[in-house]
């Protein structure tokens, strides 16, 4: 897999300074008015509405998002299978996931989405590593293989290991990663407990778990995604153990219900006082992004630096207008 010979590596712009991720392409999507409520979530659109998808990237891009992140969180062989595609289908679909992200975002990095294991079963299990106590690495590896492989392929600049919940899924991608030779950054979706230490969902020690992926090749960078941008500090400090980059985009900060299939609580975090996010035309909470707390994440390591679900394209721009990009 090799990057555009447009742009350098991802990993050599790390070293010059933070680069900028997009936010939530299923929020930015939902507010275009698209039904993202079905157990494929945004994927359902790389088969039914291609275009509508490479809007939504172009949207994150104009905003000063210098990374794409494919609709491919969500997008498995199992998951397609489930809509009544076969292998190849599905496969397809996930390649076409990539050229999406380039047509949308021309000229920046396209990050290959691959969600967990429980992102696929459209039960919520991605925020509580239930399964893990079920489906062992060997199964887990056997299940990331091939998505994996796909957006390789395909010519994402990196892969996105996002949201992963429990260690036992972070030693099955690392597997996976030294086998298939590309670059992936690891992010975690994490908790602090009452003591102020970051766990994972499933309650380990963060900062064991961000610790497996030190001196792994390949991996060039790690951190947490949707996670409450509260715990974002404890959780890059966690994430030093790994001794590469690090990445942060959290959500608004607003909790996922999985019975109601809904966002609850308040999201959106001000910027110096003014709501960087606002409400889209939509009628969804932007997101919003406090320019000192990015600072703060960028002086704790962070490299990698957006948001993720219910950060639209506004919370993106206030997070690059506070970057200087």
């Amino acid at each position: 897999m090799t990057s555009s010979p447009s742009r350098a590596p991802l990993a050599d712009a790390l070293a010059a300074g933070p680069v900028v991720l997009d936010g939530g392409l299923s929020t930015e999507l939902e507010a275009r008015g698209h039904d993202v409520s079905s157990a494929l979530w945004s994927a359902r659109l790389l088969r039914d509405d291609p275009a509508a998808v490479v809007a939504a990237h172009a949207a994150f891009a104009a905003a000063g998002a210098q990374v794409a992140t494919t609709a491919s969180y969500q997008a498995t062989v199992e998951g397609f299978a489930g809509a009544g595609l076969d292998r190849a289908e599905a496969l397809a679909l996930v390649a076409r996931s990539v050229a999406l992200a380039q047509e949308g975002a021309p000229g920046g990095w396209v990050a290959g989405s691959v969600g967990p294991y429980g992102a696929a079963l459209a039960d919520g299990s991605e925020y509580t590593g239930a399964y893990v106590g079920e489906v062992g690495v060997r199964e887990l590896r056997a299940f990331h293989r091939p998505r994996m492989a796909a957006l390789a392929r395909a010519g994402a600049d990196v892969l996105a290991c996002e949201t992963m919940p429990a260690a036992a899924e972070v030693e099955a991608l690392l597997a996976e990663t030294e086998a298939l030779g590309v670059p992936v950054w690891l992010s975690l979706t994490t908790v602090v407990d009452g003591d102020g230490v970051a766990r994972t969902r499933r309650g380990e020690r963060a900062a064991d778990v961000f610790a497996m992926a030190r001196g792994v090749p390949g991996v060039v960078a790690v951190g947490v995604n949707c996670t409450d941008p509260a715990a974002v500090p404890a959780s890059l400090a966690a994430a030093a153990s790994a001794g590469v980059p690090l990445v942060a985009y959290p959500n608004s900060g607003e909790g996922w219900d999985a019975a109601s299939r809904r966002w609850t609580g308040t999201g959106g975090v001000d910027a110096g006082g003014v709501d960087a996010g606002g409400v889209d035309a939509g009628g969804v909470d932007a997101g919003g992004v406090d320019a000192g707390a990015v600072g703060g994440w960028v002086g704790a390591g962070a490299r990698l630096v957006g948001g993720c679900c219910r950060v639209g394209p506004a919370g993106v721009a206030a997070l690059a207008a506070a970057l200087g990009r």
